[in-house]
């Protein structure tokens, strides 16, 4: 025998109340949000970021795509999202305007279908489709390289700071095994090489550094030479870098004993940069000085003069070179003509300078007086 049961007014009532109130509920809960990725190829994107931001509270959900380009997230608020997919740091593709509700909600990222939608707009042919795919390719490439680059500098520097030159050498040795087309790179490498060769004490393991150091130099230089001869417009700045690479090339050469491509580079980027010319000289006649080649030296300092007025310590050291070529008559030093000038000129410079006392003590040996109008005024003229 069947036995039914009478259902208590009370019971239906609150059955009717529950009812009514799980809508309301449903609305104030949160939503589950998934999709699949896929790049200009139909492939699945893994490793991707997925991201929902909402429009009305800025709040973010950053979501990993899986190894099939799949994400899903359930607990997000209901509202209006901007969806973003972005790989590597570089934003692929993004939709407006997202609703999430409280029930699943799907948004698919198909790069090969948005590209040809985007090329039937701009009525492009499927060779011009696939030539832009290349070329977003390529862009999205060198923005990743340039970042991999920006990082090597970055950790080379903060690494050459502390005082960790080796780790600064290998770390630019990398960068330019990831790209060796970038002068930059060549630069900085051979600016870490001749600092590393000169904490060295074993002669020829300092040769072989600076040796490296010279290559390195020499490679920013082809680099950035080819970079400008490939331009139209020169570029007066890329003629300034490209000066300061073979002046720090002649440094490198002239620290490995190699004199002739020390002055050649010197003069080189003198040539490149006038302006800069009276350093790129006065470098010249320094390493003829040491070389112990007074006239080369003088003429050098010469050079540094005519093109840098101002430049005292050309004064100097060319007084000092001159000084080298004075004769004794008796117990009398004699110095060729100019160099009682020199050391004037540098002393109305810089009469303060740090070649002060020495120039005074010079022009003291060969008789002659300290003669200048710094600080002085020039007489009316009648």
């Amino acid at each position: 025998m069947k036995h039914r049961f009478a259902t208590p007014v009370f019971i239906v009532a609150a059955l009717l109340a529950a009812l009514c109130v799980a809508p309301a509920l449903a609305q104030n809960g949160s939503g589950t949000v998934k999709g699949m990725c896929k790049d200009r190829d139909g492939k699945p994107i893994a490793g991707a970021t997925v991201s929902w931001v909402s429009g009305e509270t800025g709040h973010k959900y950053d979501l990993k795509t899986n190894s099939k380009g799949e994400y899903f997230s359930l607990g997000v608020s209901p509202g209006k999202y901007t969806v973003t997919l972005s790989q590597n740091g570089q934003e692929l593709f993004h939709y407006n305007g997202a609703q999430v509700t409280p029930d699943e909600t799907t948004i698919d990222f198909d790069l090969q279908k948005e590209q040809a939608k985007a090329a039937a707009g701009a009525g492009l042919t499927p060779e011009q489709v696939k030539a832009r795919q290349e070329q977003q390719e390529k862009i999205q490439k060198e923005n990743m390289t340039v970042k991999s680059l920006n990082e090597k500098l970055a950790a080379a520097k903060q690494a050459a700071e502390a005082g960790d030159i080796e780790t600064a050498v290998s770390t630019l040795t990398q960068a330019t095994e990831i790209d060796p087309n970038r002068d930059l790179l060549w630069a900085k490498l051979g600016e870490y090489e001749v600092t590393s060769a000169n904490k060295l004490t074993d002669a020829a393991e300092k040769t072989k550094r600076y040796d490296a150091a010279v290559a390195a130099y020499q490679k920013a230089v082809d680099l950035k030479q080819k970079s400008i001869d490939a331009t139209t417009q020169k570029s007066p700045d890329a003629t300034k870098v490209l000066a300061q690479y073979y002046n720090n090339l002649g440094q490198a050469a002239g620290k490995d004993g190699k004199t002739d491509d020390a002055v050649k580079a010197y003069t080189q980027a003198a040539q490149l940069d006038p302006t800069g010319a009276g350093q790129y000289y006065f470098n010249v006649g320094a390493i003829m000085t040491n070389a112990g080649k007074v006239d080369d030296a003088l003429a050098a300092f010469d050079k540094a003069i005519a093109a840098d007025p101002n430049r005292a310590d050309a004064y100097y050291w060319k007084g000092v070179n001159l000084i080298g070529k004075a004769t004794l008559k008796g117990d009398k030093m004699v110095a060729p003509d100019g160099t009682a000038e020199a050391f004037n000129k540098y002393l109305e410079l810089q009469p303060n300078g740090p070649f002060a006392d020495p120039a005074k003590q010079m022009l003291a040996s060969i008789g002659a007086s300290i003669e200048t109008q710094y600080g002085k005024k020039k007489p009316p003229k009648k």
